[in-house]
């Protein structure tokens, strides 16, 4: 059972390997909702991400037969650092079984730890069934990511930290994939203090929490399609479930698209890189109906490959009105390349990219395709150069952009 005197002790043990995540005010967050936003960043522990906290106290609570015998688990990578740097401290061989779909990132850091890495499925619960069969076989001692109340009494303790710096917190945002980590936080918060909202959020395209309490029972989706791949998970855990049913008020779920433009707010705003999963508390901010409370975002993990970092970087540039791409039939004559650039220049766009195309029509007067990806200032100087396009005689036509650079 997960109690105030085991939240209490699991505080005290993850003081050994954790780095102090003070809360962060964010002006951009409160100004643009409405309430005193506060930000936890557990992206900047030493892992990169909070669980380590649960990795590490449950660890410690077993035996050394049981250490002994080699630990292993599944994980889409933060788990699983936080067991291979946990096994490391105690000198325990570590083998963890991960979603091929991992970013690289994620599985290079875990084998820097030590650990033996297997990629095994497509998502976290083939990598887990795995886990589970090479466990039996081979007598490793399994540690779940999150079906198990030790390893959310560790997670909980994020819970413990935000209380003493902010007592009158109002609602705690938590990210939930299988719940370890939202059962742990809702619990504890709930002793500190019963009035106080917890709310989970979880991805669209992953809402297997949301489906379970619905239902009443936990549930398995058939399929998870998301970018948020720390939580891309079917099944949540069915031992911390009833204490997800107990203590938390809401499920909020959202989109892989606002996870995008999130990532830019966070980057520009607070000069952090915080992963898809961590910025399911920041995509929820504005789906508060809320004015005038103190909200703590968990920003649960910063692990980002660079090639997802880029991608993602890319498509929130485009979604913000930031880049885009228009084109236009000029007449093929000398100086129609002058004039183009001429407005681009007047409206200050930023050309990146261009495609001249003189074979679309054999027609002389609207022979030529100019296709321009340009930056600009965000969707409303998207707008005013589109219309100056308009109104010099062109019929822009706007697409998404192929590529940026």
């Amino acid at each position: 059972m997960m109690t105030l005197d085991k939240f209490e002790e699991a505080a005290e043990v993850v003081k050994r390997v954790i780095l102090r995540t003070e809360l962060m005010y964010s002006d951009y967050f409160s100004e643009t909702t409405g309430n005193k936003v506060f930000l936890k960043p557990e992206n900047m522990q030493f892992t990169g991400a909070y669980k380590v906290r649960g990795a590490y106290y449950k660890i410690s609570t077993l035996s050394e037969e049981e250490r002994a015998k080699g630990l292993i688990t599944a994980s889409a990578g933060n788990h699983a650092q936080g067991v291979a740097y946990a096994a490391k401290l105690y000198h325990a061989k570590a083998v963890i079984v991960m979603p091929t779909t991992t970013p690289l990132i994620k599985v290079n850091r875990t084998k820097g730890y030590g650990a033996e890495v297997i990629l095994h499925g497509d998502v976290y619960d083939e990598a887990c069934d795995y886990a589970t069969k090479l466990a039996k076989e081979k007598g490793y001692t399994f540690i779940h990511p999150f079906n198990d109340e030790v390893l959310a009494t560790g997670q909980g303790t994020i819970a413990m930290e935000i209380f003493k710096e902010l007592p009158t917190v109002d609602i705690i945002l938590a990210p939930v994939g299988g719940g370890g980590l939202l059962a742990g936080v809702a619990t504890l918060a709930k002793m500190l203090n019963p009035n106080i909202k917890v709310i989970g959020v979880e991805p669209a395209g992953a809402a297997c929490m949301n489906a379970s309490l619905k239902a009443g029972h936990v549930v398995t989706l058939p399929a998870v399609d998301t970018i948020a791949d720390g939580t891309a998970v079917k099944t949540p855990g069915d031992v911390i479930f009833p204490y997800i049913q107990k203590y938390v008020d809401d499920i909020i779920t959202v989109e892989d698209q606002e996870l995008v433009v999130n990532f830019l707010d966070i980057i520009e705003n607070h000069k952090m890189v915080v992963e898809n999963s961590g910025l399911l508390t920041v995509a929820a901010l504005k789906h508060l109906p809320c004015k005038d409370k103190k909200i703590v975002s968990i920003l649960s993990g910063g692990n980002m490959d660079i090639i997802t970092l880029s991608s993602v970087v890319q498509l929130g540039l485009i979604q913000r009105g930031r880049v885009f791409t228009v084109s236009v039939l000029l007449p093929d004559r000398p100086g129609e390349l002058v004039n183009v650039a001429s407005i681009i220049a007047h409206e200050q766009g930023n050309v990146i990219r261009l495609e001249h195309n003189q074979f679309v029509s054999i027609n002389r007067n609207t022979a030529v395709e100019l296709t321009i990806t340009m930056e600009t200032f965000g969707e409303e100087h998207k707008n005013q150069i589109v219309q100056a396009f308009v109104e010099h005689g062109y019929d822009p036509k706007i697409s998404t952009p192929s590529k940026l650079y």
